[in-house]
């Protein structure tokens, strides 16, 4: 089979063709003529879209910050590439695969920003980060900023350069509930020394769902002649913006969280005038890629993950990024702003709705947040996840769009039951 024929036949497994996809594409054209914010309570909608998914009924499924499970429009699109891969074979390998993950590459960077030789695939947000604090040309007394609140293994990681050269980390606090983007910018901008050489910002806090108001916060930097990496794991697919706006040098995103990619896809964007500067996190094929391919080695790598990716985007497409994001900040605020002002309950994350979209945290006064999840799930049939670290106490509440009213009903019942049982 040459490349020409091996191309056409994978169109056969494009979600587009798809008989589930077509029902989706009538059911979005039905209601087009309406707009995304008013959408957004449309349960009617929404009711459809959560038929395209396989729920489990033993609990309501608010943790979808880990891991947002593919409909199953995607899911049978990557059991295909698994076959087709498999029928290939090293042909697969041997021929088409790069071209097709540049394609792909392209595309992400056609929809999320950036050019198609400043965007990598990689395996998830923490090997994106990792990747450019590893490979950063440190030097002894240079300085790092980053926040409490940022996630654990990527404070580690900077840990480990700051033990191998001297590297001295700088830490700061993000505020829960701030009162303008210039006190968050201020807590970065009083921890800049001559010395400092990157910053690194959550763009959403994964632990409370805040969005901090990065543009600034570049901007500021860039004055200092420092550089931004942002951490963007829970954003693209979530909220609408595009990456080479924001004036970040670096950006990192965990695809399988919100773009509802399979497990193991993530995206790097590295601006074209840093990639020379990064030392690759494991050797290439060819050294000295003049784009961002020197950055990208893994290895032999699961290549249907990288396809599903092409599904992924099809149907959020299909979605619409401002239906999914005015959905999910629907769903927040919905159940956020019916125990905001109730006492020994707890909202870890700002009220504005500038400020967050689908993720916020709620904690009980007095009580531990492992054994609030705990409650939470042997109670009240609802899942979520328990969170204790960096002044956030609580448990991190993250639907999805196929989330219904309803079930958030329940999870406001019980937290009015549990506040009054403190």
């Amino acid at each position: 089979m040459n490349k020409r024929a091996f191309l056409k036949s994978l169109a056969f497994t494009s979600l587009a063709s798809s008989a589930s996809f077509k029902a989706l594409s009538k059911t979005v054209e039905a209601y087009a003529h309406i707009p995304a914010s008013e959408l957004a309570s449309d349960e009617d909608f929404w009711e459809k879209i959560r038929a395209g998914y396989r729920l489990k009924p033993d609990y309501i499924n608010l943790e979808n910050g880990y891991y947002c499970f593919i409909p199953q429009e995607t899911l049978e699109a990557y059991i295909a590439w698994i076959r087709e891969i498999n029928y290939q074979g090293s042909w697969y390998f041997r021929t088409v695969q790069w071209e097709n993950k540049d394609k792909t590459a392209a595309r992400l960077a056609n929809l999320f920003g950036g050019t198609p030789d400043e965007i990598a695939i990689t395996r998830n947000a923490t090997e994106s980060l990792d990747t450019i604090i590893s490979g950063y040309p440190w030097g002894k007394g240079d300085e790092a900023i980053f926040a409490h609140q940022d996630y654990g293994s990527i404070q580690n990681m900077f840990e480990l350069v700051s033990r191998r050269y001297g590297v001295v980390n700088k830490i700061v606090d993000v505020p829960l509930h701030p009162k303008s983007d210039e006190e968050i910018v201020k807590a970065y901008e009083d921890a800049i020394t001559p010395n400092t050489k990157l910053i690194m910002v959550s763009h959403m806090i994964n632990i409370t769902g805040q969005i901090l108001p990065v543009k600034k916060i570049c901007s500021m930097a860039k004055r200092y002649g420092v550089e931004v990496m942002l951490d963007g794991a829970h954003c693209i697919a979530h909220f609408d913006f595009k990456i080479d706006e924001l004036g970040c040098d670096y950006y990192a995103c965990s695809l399988h969280k919100w773009l509802s990619v399979p497990l193991g896809a993530g995206l790097l964007y590295v601006k074209k005038d840093k990639i020379s500067k990064i030392w690759p996190l494991m050797a290439p094929y060819e050294l000295d890629h003049p784009n961002i391919k020197n950055l990208n080695h893994t290895g032999t790598h699961p290549v249907a993950t990288d396809l599903a990716i092409n599904n992924a985007i099809d149907y959020y497409e299909k979605i619409g990024s401002k239906r999914k994001e005015e959905r999910l900040r629907y769903l927040q605020f919905y159940w956020s702003d019916k125990v905001r002002d109730i006492p020994g309950i707890m909202v870890n994350t700002p009220s504005d709705h500038e400020r967050s979209c689908g993720i916020a945290n709620v904690g009980i006064s007095g009580m531990d947040p492992g054994e609030m999840a705990k409650i939470l799930m042997n109670k009240y049939k609802i899942y979520t996840v328990g969170i204790n670290y960096a002044g956030v106490v609580g448990c991190r509440i993250s639907p999805n769009i196929y989330t219904t009213p309803t079930e958030l009903d329940v999870l406001v019942k019980a937290l009015q039951e549990m506040a009054k049982s403190i």
